[in-house]
């Protein structure tokens, strides 16, 4: 079943220049309208994330290309969980293709392979039922992104999908079932990007400058937020990284990261 979509945020506004001036602009308007227009789809989330980590689950990120930024605002970082781990295709990749090698199967093929998703869910150390994944995309088109999706489902965790609603709803999927990111997920969340990512125009046609990556980063940043704040309003010490470049950070980690001992991904 599809699932209800946020409301969509406000249509990025044109710029007229390209210059840095104009972009950052563009950007703050950006990030205004996707958080409001986003509260209650980020409210929903950090639902389901507390209840994640409050049950000794792990977050699961996912994105390809510069989606992937997305998942290292989720995974592994200063003032993010601890419980997290980062799924990156090039591992995938490396992984399909070491256990392929003797068949002559190259990673480009295995890429496209719809059993490809496979290797990438592989990549999760000791997975558990509570663990929820998040996958972002801008496109939500491309068929490893729409596989994995589909295979976390038929697994039973929960899906947490961030995407540009103004570009997936425009495109075909490659992917066998003709579904889309947002199709497969549980919760979608409107990065407010419009098609073709890019908002500064060029002179000779086209566009410059993305902006994806910008409000993405918001989006993991507001659900971080807002779940916190719920396991610390039931009682629950936050287990959040600090900084490792401050004298304390390592010790207060590496307590905290062994209640998670082979479940976590980490110097990858």
């Amino acid at each position: 079943m599809t699932p209800s979509l946020p409301p969509a945020p406000a249509q990025v506004p044109v710029a007229h220049e390209l210059s840095g001036t104009a972009y950052a602009g563009v950007a703050v308007e950006a990030i205004r309208s996707v958080s409001e227009s986003q509260a209650e789809a980020i409210a929903a989330a950090a639902d389901v994330i507390a209840r994640c980590v409050a049950n000794g689950g792990v977050l699961q990120a996912f994105g390809t290309g510069h989606s992937e930024a997305f998942a290292m605002e989720i995974a592994g970082r200063a003032g993010g969980y601890i419980p997290t781990n980062r799924l990156a295709l090039r591992d995938a990749v490396a992984a399909a293709t070491a256990a392929a090698s003797s068949a002559g199967t190259g990673a480009g093929e295995l890429e496209r392979d719809p059993d490809f998703a496979q290797f990438i869910y592989g990549l999760v150390p000791d997975v558990q039922p509570q663990d929820v994944f998040l996958i972002a995309s801008n496109s939500g088109g491309n068929g490893s992104i729409v596989e994995f999706a589909r295979l976390v489902k038929a697994k039973g965790h929960p899906l947490i999908a961030v995407t540009s609603l103004a570009h997936t709803t425009r495109i075909e999927s490659r992917h066998p079932s003709g579904q889309r990111l947002f199709e497969v997920a549980d919760i979608v969340l409107d990065n407010g990007a419009p098609y073709g990512d890019a908002v500064l125009p060029l002179p000779g046609g086209g566009a410059a400058c993305g902006l994806s990556s910008i409000t993405a980063a918001l989006l993991a940043q507001m659900m971080v937020a807002e779940s916190l704040a719920r396991l610390i309003a039931d009682g629950h010490e936050p287990p959040v990284y600090l900084s490792a470049n401050i004298p304390e950070g390592d010790a207060h980690n590496n307590e905290l990261e062994a209640r998670y001992a082979g479940r976590l991904r980490r110097g990858l």
